[in-house]
């Protein structure tokens, strides 16, 4: 790691796929390090689905080391059980990160989209674009993984703004 870079990790939450992504930012350079998606199998018990979301976000903390973590919060889904559903997992996530105490930031999908494309309706395949043109290394083969990478773009962004009190 350079002196005085941070390593983020980004999480797009989700049931079926929970995308991560671990990115380095030293001032305003940021850095491909790895991501991916957390599966889980519509077969298998609820509890038995947040169970694996939470044990394979606590096991990439343990495993990247990251400094802090962004999550992207829930927007309004109109079928509620859909919303329900990301809701847990959200909560999951968010507990995962928590007890292995990293510093956890939410931000708004509108806002990712917003920092990353310039547009706060962008498509999915506009930010996944625009993460490949931020960080060129980057091998993120779903949307899931291309978002979470690019929230953790929007907390590198904006994070200097949160620890300086004006954010």
């Amino acid at each position: 790691m350079n002196l005085g870079a941070i390593r983020i990790l980004g999480v797009d939450p989700g049931l079926s796929a929970t995308g991560w992504g671990l990115i380095e930012a030293a001032g305003s350079r940021l850095s491909f390090l790895a991501c991916g998606s957390i599966g889980t199998d519509p077969g298998t018990p609820l509890a038995d689905r947040l169970a694996c979301i939470h044990r394979s976000l606590a096991a990439l903390v343990e495993r990247d080391a990251p400094h802090e973590a962004a999550i992207e919060e829930t927007f309004v889904n109109r079928d509620p059980q859909s919303a329900l559903k990301l809701g847990q997992a959200r909560g999951v996530a968010l507990a995962a990160l928590a007890l292995k105490n990293l510093p956890v930031s939410e931000y708004a999908a509108n806002l990712v989209k917003k920092t990353v494309v310039g547009v706060g309706h962008a498509e999915k395949r506009q930010v996944a674009m625009m993460v490949r043109a931020l960080l060129p290394a980057s091998s993120a083969a779903t949307a899931d993984a291309a978002d979470a990478l690019a929230v953790a773009i929007c907390h590198a962004q904006h994070r200097r703004g949160l620890i300086r009190g004006i954010a």
